[in-house]
C-alpha cells in the first residue's frame, strides 16, 4: 500500500489549525509543524475536572470526550479525539437490560449489569473508582459453550443510525482538533473483554472450542463492517480503528484468521470512502506496522512504544516504512512523561522529530495513556519542543 497524499495542498502551511494541521500530517502530508498530540484520552482529563472519576465514566458529568476537549483547550495542544459515535438502530433487538449499584465505598462503586435474553441471562460488573478508571471486575462469558445461545443476541442487525451525537462532538471541538469516530476489531484482544478469566479463557476456548469461536467471532465482525459503513456515511475527519493489545495478546495465527480480515476490509471501505484510518495498539507492535504497510490500506498507526512496553524503534520503523504509513508517537509514558523533567521530555521529543519527522506524516505523541499524575509542565514541555524543534526535516 502506498501512503496517500495529504488531505489538502500542504505548501500553503501558514497559520494552519489543529485540524488542518493533524489531518495532513495523517496522511503522510507536510503541515506548518509537527502536531503534538500525546495520548491523555482519559485520566488526565478526569483529574483535571476535580471531580471523582466515577463522576465521569459512570454519571457522565461531563462526558469523557467533553472532558477531554476541556483538556486540548487547557494545554494548548492539538486534539486527537477518539470518542466519535453514533446511536446505531437495531432491528429485532430481543435484549432487556437492568443495572444496580452492588456496592459502595468512600474508594469505589460497584455496579452490576444483567442482559436478559430469550435464552437466558448474562451479567456484567464494572468497579469504579475515585481517582482511577474503572475495571470490569466480573465479564459476561463464563461458560463458552453454554453462553453461545445467550451471546447470538448481543448483535442484531444495524438498520440505521442516528447521527447527532457525532455532530454534537464535531461542533464542541470545532478546529481544536481532528474528529475521529471509533470502532473496534475482532480477535483475542477484544475477546479478553468478553471472558471471565480474561486472555487465558479465550486461549481455551480457542483451542477446545475453535468453531464456536470462529462463529462468535464472525458476529463481532459483521456488526462492527456494519458500524464502519454507518460511520464513514456521517463522514468523521478520521476512522480510528481500536485495537489495544493487537499483537501483544494475539498469536500471529490468531491475529491472521480472526483480525486481519477484518482490518483489511475496514481500512479498504475507509480508503474507498476518502476517509483517513488511523490504528491504536499498543504494546509490542514491530511486526504489526509490517504487516498493516504491506497488507492493508491503512494511513497512520500508533502508538509505536519503546521497550519495554513495546519493541518500535522510531529510526527503523521510519526507514522501512515512512513512504506508506503516516506514524504517531512515542514517547515513555512512565520514565519520559510521569518521572522525567521537561528538559527530558524536550529531549525525547527532538528525538523522536529527528527520528521520524522528516518530509512530514508524523504526529508527535506518546505511548499509551499518559498516567493520571503526570505533570501538566511535562505536557505543555512537548509544545516548547516543537516551537524549537518541530519543522519538518
Amino acid at each position: 500500500m502506498v501512503r496517500q497524499g495529504s488531505v489538502r495542498d500542504s505548501a500553503n502551511r501558514a497559520a494552519m489549525t489543529s485540524r488542518e494541521r493533524m489531518l495532513i500530517a495523517m496522511t503522510g502530508g507536510r503541515p506548518d509543524r509537527v502536531p503534538v498530540a500525546p495520548d491523555i484520552s482519559n485520566m488526565i482529563p478526569c483529574r483535571l475536572t476535580g471531580k471523582p472519576f466515577w463522576d465521569i465514566y459512570l454519571h457522565n458529568d461531563p462526558p469523557l470526550w467533553r472532558a477531554y476537549v476541556d483538556a486540548v483547550r487547557h494545554f494548548g495542544i492539538d486534539g486527537w479525539f477518539t470518542y466519535g459515535t453514533l446511536s446505531f438502530h437495531r432491528a429485532h433487538d430481543q435484549r432487556q437490560w437492568s443495572s444496580e449499584v452492588v456496592s459502595r465505598t468512600d474508594e469505589r462503586i460497584v455496579t452490576r449489569a444483567t442482559c436478559r435474553t430469550p435464552a437466558g441471562d448474562l451479567v456484567h460488573e464494572t468497579t469504579y473508582y475515585v481517582a482511577d478508571p474503572p475495571t470490569a471486575t466480573r465479564k459476561w462469558i463464563t461458560d463458552f459453550p453454554a453462553d453461545m445461545a445467550k451471546l447470538r443476541h448481543f448483535f442484531p442487525e444495524i438498520t440505521g443510525c442516528d447521527t447527532a451525537p457525532l455532530e454534537d462532538m464535531r461542533a464542541c471541538l470545532g478546529d481544536d482538533g481532528a474528529l475521529g469516530a471509533c470502532v473496534g476489531l475482532p480477535g483475542f484482544q477484544e475477546l479478553f473483554t468478553w471472558f471471565e478469566g480474561g486472555l487465558a479463557a479465550v486461549a481455551y476456548a480457542w483451542a477446545d472450542h475453535p468453531d464456536e469461536l470462529r462463529e462468535f467471532v464472525s458476529w463481532q465482525e459483521r456488526d462492527v463492517v456494519r458500524q464502519t459503513e454507518m460511520v464513514l456515511g456521517a463522514r468523521p475527519d478520521f476512522l480510528l480503528i481500536g485495537a489495544s493489545g493487537l499483537w501483544t495478546m494475539n498469536t500471529p495465527r490468531a491475529f491472521r484468521e480472526l483480525s486481519l480480515p477484518t482490518l483489511k476490509r475496514l481500512t479498504s471501505m475507509a480508503r474507498e470512502a476518502g476517509v483517513p484510518t488511523m490504528l491504536h495498539s499498543c504494546g509490542k507492535e514491530r511486526e504489526l506496522v509490517r504487516i498493516c504497510a504491506e497488507e492493508t490500506d491503512l494511513g497512520c498507526i500508533n502508538p509505536l512504544e519503546p521497550p519495554p512496553m513495546g519493541d518500535c524503534d522510531l529510526v527503523e520503523i521510519r526507514r522501512e516504512f515512512g513512504d506508506r504509513l503516516a506514524l504517531m508517537g512515542n514517547l515513555h509514558t512512565t520514565d519520559v512523561m510521569l518521572r522525567g523533567t521537561p528538559e527530558r521530555v524536550i529531549a525525547a521529543a527532538r528525538g523522536a522529530i529527528e527520528a521520524a519527522g522528516a518530509n512530514g506524516g508524523f504526529i508527535l505523541s506518546t505511548g499509551d495513556q499518559c498516567g493520571r499524575d503526570t505533570p501538566d509542565q511535562n505536557i505543555r514541555a512537548l509544545l516548547e519542543a516543537v516551537e524549537r524543534h518541530g519543522r519538518y526535516g
